[in-house]
């Protein structure tokens, strides 16, 4: 079936379901609940409120079926150079699982098991040390996939030091993350694959002014010789590879504040879990494999439904920086408007991915996804045992995680126009039976792989970033006239505000 036609077929099933609300769809169909849900290990995923119905979900696991998903995650597993613009495979599933036997992937795999080694010995010597806290120095994905990890899973779990994260440019997100540590007691990563990140390298020179002893520095980087001429012996410096892009790298050595902040332990469960999703979603058929039924899921609501926004709202404090991280993981692998051909894509590519944490978020943008004249589809993730001993808070929480569900697909009328609430609202519930940290790894790698499941029905690259770039680049030419040094300025709105920003005060 043609590109064209799959998404004509599914926008032919949308109008078909049009004029049947979410709730009449729940309500004509008993066995909804139980048959559009899906159990992986520790992760329950229930799709009963998202507004299609058996034939059209059967039409959404055929388009997968027809557009090769399959053959495509075991070319994603194989090594094969899935990243085509570059050239390169996308192998972080060898990060985490031994799943294919092509050289490639095997050999990924040796070198990832090597770099876990390493990273048992730089704890060992910072174990062995006085050191009590450590300074992670990235950005974007070099930062916000061990960030959410770290936040997520360090309260509970044994960790001898306390992770701290500095990733804006902003002088003073290091000022304000510095200002409460000893620099006698402090070690620095400094975590950038090219080492040349600006933020990085900058934020990394307060760090290393700050810390007045260079043996406290480490770094994981692809460019050994750089790190080095900032002052960081080679063998302190831990691997990092093109076949990993930064938003899938949170399983590599790029995961050592992890590992510092839960134990190596932990974090040979947070890659278990990984493993898990990635042996399921290899092996499952497309009509009993959560990875495809979410992906689809995303296809459906954002090709068939029209639907520009995507909610994901964390209904546990722990989770709270999840939406930050999807958000990357997400709009930076599926932000594309040209197909893997070079050609204009055909149809509406990502949403905008954005979120926050329950029950806070209900008391801030929830009116709008109520009432507001936009309808957001949303995943709400929960949690159903809480590692905390405040039972009657956690049983609100989930009380109120259900209700949001309910309340969102089944609204309520009302003779006040202003009291009626409309519905239709669809929504997938994700619940952890625990926040573990395998747990939390078969859900991130739940959330990769839906990733690549859209980007075959879509055609696009999910694996480069060209998008990043030009802004970048635009800030390098603009460093001189800041300075005070002669620039070429080109756009007559950035003269002017040049001029304003250096006028005398």
């Amino acid at each position: 079936m043609e590109s064209a036609n799959v998404f004509a077929d599914l926008r032919g099933h949308a109008a078909r379901l049009h004029p049947t609300s979410l709730a009449a769809l729940v309500a004509a169909d008993p066995a909804r609940a139980a048959d559009f849900s899906l159990r992986v290990g520790p992760l329950h995923a229930s799709f009963a409120r998202q507004k299609y119905d058996r034939p059209a979900f059967a039409a959404l696991i055929e388009a997968a079926r027809r557009a090769g998903v399959p053959a495509a995650f075991r070319r994603l597993f194989d090594g094969e150079a899935v990243n085509t613009t570059e050239q390169r495979p996308a192998l972080h599933t060898a990060l985490r699982s031994d799943l294919s036997p092509t050289p490639v992937a095997r050999a990924a795999h040796g070198e990832a098991t090597a770099a876990l080694d390493a990273m048992r010995r730089v704890i060992a010597a910072l174990q062995d040390s006085d050191v009590t806290d450590v300074v992670s120095v990235g950005i974007g994905g070099s930062d916000l996939g061990p960030r959410l990890a770290v936040d997520a899973l360090s309260g509970p779990l044994p960790g001898r030091f306390r992770v701290h994260f500095i990733s804006n440019v902003d002088g003073a997100a290091a000022q304000r993350t510095l200002a409460p540590l000893d620099p006698a007691r402090t070690a620095a990563i400094l975590v950038s694959k090219s080492f040349g990140t600006q933020e990085t390298l900058l934020n990394g020179a307060i760090l290393r002014e700050w810390l007045g002893n260079d043996a406290r520095l480490h770094a994981v980087s692809a460019n050994v010789e750089r790190a080095a001429s900032f002052g960081i012996d080679p063998s302190r410096v831990l691997p990092m590879w093109d076949w990993v892009g930064g938003r899938y790298s949170l399983w590599s050595a790029v995961g050592l504040p992890i590992a510092l902040a839960i134990g190596m332990d932990g974090f040979e469960q947070l890659l278990a879990g990984a493993a898990d999703m990635d042996a399921h979603v290899l092996e499952a058929a497309p009509d009993r494999n959560l990875a495809v039924w979410h992906g689809m899921t995303a296809v459906w609501n954002r090709n068939a439904l029209d639907l520009a926004s995507q909610g994901v709202f964390a209904y546990d404090q722990r989770l709270r920086l999840l939406p930050a991280h999807l958000q990357q993981l997400v709009m930076e692998s599926l932000g594309k408007s040209v197909r893997i051909d070079g050609t204009p894509v055909a149809q509406p590519t990502v949403p905008v991915w954005w979120g926050g944490a329950g029950t806070d978020v209900q008391h801030s943008f929830f009116q709008a996804l109520h009432q507001g004249t936009e309808v957001v589809p949303a995943d709400f993730v929960g949690v159903v045992q809480p590692d905390h001993p405040h039972l009657e808070n956690h049983r609100a929480l989930l009380a109120n995680l259900l209700a949001q569900t309910e309340a969102l697909a089944n609204g309520v009328d009302s003779s006040d126009p202003h009291q009626r609430y409309p519905g239709g609202r669809p929504s997938t519930l994700l619940l952890l039976d625990a926040l573990t940290p395998r747990a939390l790894g078969a859900l991130v790698a739940l959330y990769e792989h839906s990733v690549y499941v859209q980007s075959v029905l879509w055609q696009v690259n999910a694996f480069d970033q060209f998008g990043v770039e030009l802004g970048k680049a635009v800030a390098n030419r603009l460093l001189p006239p800041l300075r005070g040094q002669a620039g070429d300025i080109v756009d007559p709105v950035t003269a002017a505000l040049l001029d304003e920003i250096r006028r005398d005060r």
